[in-house]
């Protein structure tokens, strides 16, 4: 029972030491999500990845290709840091939704979508636009909402901008 009443006012108190914790499994998890695909992207050669955005009719595919691999390289390292994450935000939005409107909705929402079971085990279907909801949720709250106590923005200097009261 206490372990409940421990839990409740913890939810229920904003300005409670552990809130300001909340944001590091978001910023663990999205950082390392754009870090691996820009990783990936990286060491099969962006050229790679440029040949596919042709394929999609994606304009500019090599540079497009190139850019995105940088956008998730930096937005994740930054995201990992918890530092510039509202500037690094937008283009990394950017990269989701493409990837949402040009790959992900003509397969609906869901990730894993069971296919068939064969001898050599279970198959699944492509994958749905659930995934690119959830980095965009994740981002907009680390935007909106900051990357929390264990950030790289907590010890850089803050600009006579950022400290007049709103």
């Amino acid at each position: 029972m206490r372990f409940i009443q421990f839990l409740s006012k913890i939810a229920l108190s904003p300005s409670s030491s552990a809130a300001g914790w909340a944001p590091l499994p978001i910023r663990l998890i999205v950082g390392f999500g754009f870090l691996a695909h820009g990783y990936a992207k990286l060491s099969r050669g962006p050229e790679s990845f440029g040949i596919v955005l042709e394929t999609l009719g994606v304009p500019e595919p090599h540079l497009l290709a190139w850019l995105t691999t940088l956008v998730e390289l930096a937005g994740g390292i930054a995201v990992l840091a918890g530092a510039f994450i509202p500037l690094v935000s937008v283009p990394m939005a950017i990269v989701l939704l493409t990837a949402l409107f040009t790959v992900h909705s003509q397969y609906g929402f869901f990730s894993v979508k069971f296919a068939e079971v064969t001898q050599a085990g279970v198959r699944f279907g492509p994958v749905g636009y659930e995934i690119v909801l959830l980095y965009l949720g994740g981002l907009i709250t680390l935007a909106v909402g900051g990357p929390g106590r264990l950030s790289l923005q907590t010890v850089l200097p803050r600009s006579k901008a950022s400290e007049r009261p709103r």
